[in-house]
């Protein structure tokens, strides 16, 4: 196995190795899973044929390990009668049915809320290179159901017994009319505790006519305590029935307006259990030969390397996994070998109390204020200390290779700006050796998943762009096969490519700074860009891990620290990074941002900023100037479906050679854009005939 070291500890990490560096020999491990239980197995077809089973692991975990402390509130959670903290984690593990065709890699995938990412047209599997496949449980907040994978966790419980409060926010809009009651929640995300005092005295509720995304409202209305009730109203008068997960009220929900529920809550979950959980279930099936029951793990002695891939909600635990030093499991071993967080720009709020992992990052919701850098760095403009994400990793050399990948949407909307740029956005940070960072332009989040060179738009629901057609998958592809073979040959991957100060690619997020074109009746970038917000959620929250307990909610904003946005061409399309074909044979303008369309959030980020827009360039120089669009039509770029597929197969010929783009998904990529049809076979003119002309000679 390559080893990967990163030079002398200084003295500015012995937090860090105080923390994780202690280790202990396997017949003292403290946190492990002591059995496994298979529920299901099942056949998988394909070129080579797998199995799939399906299970669960029983785990517990020592509060006194150095490995676990960590985790926030393990040392109130109730206890075994050997003093361990136990959990259950639902698994799937998906193997060759043959062993001897596997290729020796374990390749996890953090499941996103519960469930897999459901992977694009095109998109490659693990079995398909015979690597054997895992997925567990990780997020305590899930109930477990047949069609998700979550972990149980304890709950925390004050040493004399009694339930641990803290204060929760929940906020509500976009109700429909005649709404009476609705289940709290985090503008989308359910919250999963209850109230501890179904006295509304004890709570605070207000209306907004309006708010921005930096935190500013309009009429703000006070709610009398007797005007609302922790209750389900749905079939019964108000105050309606009790309820602690619901709120109800008197006069009904109006449809204009966001309400915001400020509560003492009761019995937080130690998710913080789940990231342990992850890790020991990983190495269980990396290591062991069995459980302490004689249960077999069955690709024992196969795996000789692992890797981890998070997306998105995962994306953003996997960076915090590695963070909080999870990647060290109980016998010093390095836990993965590789890690590919993907369009992933925070942290996850599964080390908190009363945390929600599956927030998506809207105003209020922690997921920016732990370190969101790869090497360390001084955060100065939010008075924070010197830190980075991999000090726990460095402190016991359990580092991995890195692929960080991610689009313009996490430009758009998660706080990657700060992740390259630091706090003060006036340089680019420097990556450590074992990191490459990849950037995909143009793209919504994750890339569109359906594949195809459609120059029609399609709808983005609730939005006021259509859908961005622009895809990652292929590239996503290629990456993979390349971070494998870095992990298990020492291959030295593609270059990172992404934008950066000293090549002039980032600016303010105005359309001007960005150069981007006055398109007609289409909306422009300036202010949509979400930067960090600096917030107050109190003193007991260790902002630089990003763990501990959230005292102050609402948090004050001290001050909102902004976002740069890639420089774009004369076509509004973004010109760094590892482009995909379709980039690099545009038929329109591919967004990482859009705006909703109506309700109470209208003109702000769509989709919480996650979704991106696309704006089709007119088909012929007449519709152009028809609408008086300063950027040239498909016929003038192109002159005709030939001269179109000429620039397809350049782009694809150098993706191939670059390493960015396999051999079979170019072919693909060509054929769907031969079968597109966007522009006449036959040029429909004398210019039109010399621009394809001159597109096949290049």
């Amino acid at each position: 196995m390559v080893a990967w070291r990163f030079g002398r500890t200084t003295g500015r990490l012995l937090g860090a190795i105080l923390l994780g560096a202690a280790s202990l020999s396997a017949g003292e491990a403290a946190a492990r899973v002591t059995r496994i239980a298979v529920d299901a197995t099942e056949p998988v077809a394909g070129a080579i044929p797998g199995e799939r089973i399906t299970g669960r692991a029983f785990g517990e975990l020592d509060p006194a390990d150095a490995a676990n402390a960590i985790i926030t509130d393990l040392r109130l959670a109730p206890r075994n009668a050997a003093g361990r903290v136990e959990y259950v984690a639902r698994f799937t593990l998906t193997k060759p049915a043959d062993m001897t065709r596997a290729s020796g890699v374990l390749w996890y995938d953090l499941v996103n809320r519960g469930a897999p990412v459901e992977p694009g047209v095109g998109a490659t599997t693990p079995l398909q290179f015979g690597h054997v496949a895992l997925i567990s449980g990780w997020q305590g907040d899930l109930a477990q159901t047949d069609r998700n994978w979550a972990v149980r966790v304890p709950v925390a419980r004050n040493p004399d017994g009694s339930a641990v409060t803290g204060p929760v926010l929940a906020r509500l809009a976009d109700s429909r009319p005649g709404t009476r009651s609705r289940p709290l929640v985090m503008l989308g995300t359910p919250i999963v505790y209850d109230a501890a005092s179904l006295d509304t005295s004890r709570a605070r509720l207000i209306s907004k006519a309006s708010e921005t995304r930096a935190g500013e409202v309009g009429g703000v209305r006070e709610i009398p305590a007797d005007a609302f009730a922790f209750a389900d109203c749905t079939n019964t008068p108000f105050p309606g029935t009790p309820n602690p997960r619901m709120l109800c009220l008197r006069d009904g929900f109006d449809p204009a307006l966001l309400y915001e529920l400020t509560y003492e809550a009761r019995d937080p979950l130690v998710l913080g259990v789940g990231m342990a959980a992850m890790r020991d279930v990983a190495t269980f099936f990396r290591h062991e030969a069995r459980d302490d029951a004689g249960n077999a793990n069955p690709v024992a002695g196969r795996i000789t390397h692992a890797v981890a891939q998070g997306i998105s909600q995962s994306g953003n635990a996997l960076k915090t996994f590695l963070h909080l030093g999870f990647n060290r499991d109980e016998a010093g071993r390095r836990v993965f070998d590789g890690a590919n967080p993907h369009i992933a720009g925070r942290l996850t709020a599964v080390n908190l109390r009363f945390g929600l992992p599956s927030g998506s990052g809207t105003l209020y919701e922690p997921g920016g204020e732990g370190v969101l850098w790869w090497e360390r760095y001084e955060d100065t403009a939010r008075g924070r200390p010197a830190a980075g994400l991999l000090d726990r990793c460095r402190a016991t050399d359990t580092c991995p290779l890195i692929f960080e990948t991610f689009g313009a949407a996490e430009f758009n909307a998660r706080l990657m700006t700060a992740a390259l740029t630091g706090t003060t956005g006036r340089t680019d940070l420097p990556l450590p050796a074992n990191v490459r960072r990849y950037y995909f332009p143009g793209t919504t989040h994750g890339g569109d998943r359906e594949g195809g060179f459609a120059h029609a738009p399609q709808p983005a629901a609730g939005c006021g762009l259509p859908r961005n057609p622009n895809p990652e998958t292929e590239t996503m592809n290629a990456l993979q096969v390349a971070l494998v073979e870095w992990v298990t040959r020492g291959v030295e991957p593609p270059p990172g490519v992404f934008p950066m100060h000293r090549d002039n690619q980032l600016a303010e997020n105005t359309r001007e700074a960005m150069g981007f074109p006055a398109i007609p009746n289409a909306p422009a970038p300036t202010g949509l860009a979400i930067g960090v917000m600096d917030y107050d959620f109190g003193d007991a929250l260790n902002t630089n891990d990003f763990s501990g307990v959230i005292t102050r909610q609402p948090p004050a904003i001290r001050r909102i620290i902004p976002a740069l946005m890639p420089r774009v061409d004369r076509d509004g399309n973004e010109t760094a990074g590892v482009p995909s074909v379709l980039h690099q044979a545009p038929l329109g303008t591919y967004t990482g941002w859009n705006v909703v369309a109506g309700g109470f959030f209208r003109g702000q980020p769509c989709g919480g900023g996650l979704t991106g827009g696309y704006i089709p360039f007119a088909r012929t120089a007449a519709e152009r100037e028809a609408t008086g669009d300063p950027r040239p039509s498909l016929e003038e770029r192109y002159g005709s479906q030939e001269g179109y597929l000429c620039v397809v197969r350049a782009a694809a010929r150098q993706g191939v050679s670059a390493r960015t783009l396999l051999s079979q998904d170019a072919d693909r990529l060509i054929e769907q854009a031969a079968a597109s049809r966007n522009l006449p076979e036959t040029p429909a003119n004398d210019a039109a005939r010399v621009t394809a002309a001159r597109l096949c000679r290049g």
